[in-house]
C-alpha cells in the first residue's frame, strides 16, 4: 500500500494559518488534496495535523484527517507517526501541504522512482535550473546526484562550483539542479529516520535531508519536467498564479 501524508501545521512562523488560506475560494490544504487524489499510484490520503480547525476543514472535505503531536520538529516526524497507525503501508509519500498545485504526475514520479531503485530507500525529485538567479538564491536548494548512486549532497549554496568560469555563465557549462522537495520513504527507512537526532551538515544549511546521508541512507532522484508554486509567506499567495486548465 502507498500512503500518502499531508503535514499541515497551524502555527508557521512566517504564514500562520496558512493551510485554510483561501486560494480563489478554495483553502490551500483542499487544492493539495485534491492534487493528491488524482495520483495513480497512491492508495490512501491522510493529513496530519496539530491544530483542531485545521482537523475539522479537513473533515467537511471528506478527507481523513488526524492529530499529531504538536512538538514534532518536522512534517518528516509527523509522517511516520502517521505511518504508524498504519502497518499495511509499505511506501509512505510525504507531500509538502504549502505546494496547492503539485501535479499527480509528479507524485506518481515519487512513487515509481522509489519502488524501481534497487538500492534507495527514500527517494526526492529535482527539476533543472535554467535561471542563472536560482543559484545564488539560497531559499531555492540545490542537489548533485549520481544516476546509479542517487543524490551525493543538498545545499543551499550552488553546487557544483565551476572553476575558472564567470558564475553568470555557469548555466552554460554545467547543469544544475533544484531540489523538489517531495520525499517518498520505505516504512522501515521513515521509522528509523523518526529516532535520528540532527547532524552538523543539517544544522548548518538547515536541511534535514542531510542527516539521512550523513546516516548512511540512500536517496533516489527522479528528474521532473515541471515546476512547483510553494507558498511560505502572505506576499507568495498574493503574487500566486492560478495555473491554466
Amino acid at each position: 500500500m502507498v500512503l500518502a501524508v499531508i503535514p499541515a501545521r497551524w502555527a508557521s512562523t512566517r504564514f500562520p494559518g496558512k493551510p485554510l488560506a483561501n486560494i480563489a475560494g478554495k483553502s490551500m490544504i483542499q487544492r493539495v488534496l485534491e492534487q493528491v487524489n488524482q495520483s495513480e499510484r497512491v492508495d490512501r490520503v491522510v493529513v496530519a495535523t496539530d491544530d483542531a480547525r485545521i482537523l475539522e476543514h479537513v473533515r467537511t472535505l471528506g478527507a481523513d484527517a488526524m492529530m499529531t503531536n504538536p512538538t514534532h520538529p518536522s512534517g518528516t516526524d509527523r509522517c511516520a507517526e502517521v505511518a504508524q497507525r498504519f502497518p499495511e503501508a509499505q511506501i509512505v509519500l510525504n507531500i509538502q501541504g504549502d505546494e496547492p498545485f503539485i501535479l499527480p504526475q509528479q507524485i506518481d514520479l515519487l512513487a515509481d522512482t522509489l519502488l524501481g531503485s534497487s538500492f534507495a530507500s527514500i527517494a526526492t525529485l529535482a527539476k533543472k535550473i535554467g535561471r542563472a538567479d536560482f543559484l545564488s538564491n539560497p531559499n531555492i536548494v540545490k542537489v548533485v546526484f549520481s544516476p546509479k548512486a542517487g543524490a551525493i549532497y543538498f545545499s543551499r549554496h550552488p553546487i557544483p562550483f565551476v572553476r575558472g568560469v564567470e558564475k553568470e555563465n555557469w548555466l552554460e557549462k554545467q547543469d544544475f539542479y533544484k531540489h523538489i522537495g517531495l520525499y517518498g520513504f520505505r516504512r522501515e527507512a521513515l521509522m528509523e529516520i523518526a529516532d535520528l537526532s540532527p547532524t552538523p551538515l543539517e544544522l548548518s544549511e538547515s536541511l534535514e535531508q542531510l542527516r539521512w546521508l550523513e546516516h548512511g541512507f540512500r536517496i533516489a532522484v527522479g528528474i521532473t519536467e515541471w515546476e512547483t508554486l510553494g507558498v511560505d509567506t502572505p506576499e507568495d499567495l498574493e503574487n500566486l498564479q492560478l495555473p491554466r486548465k
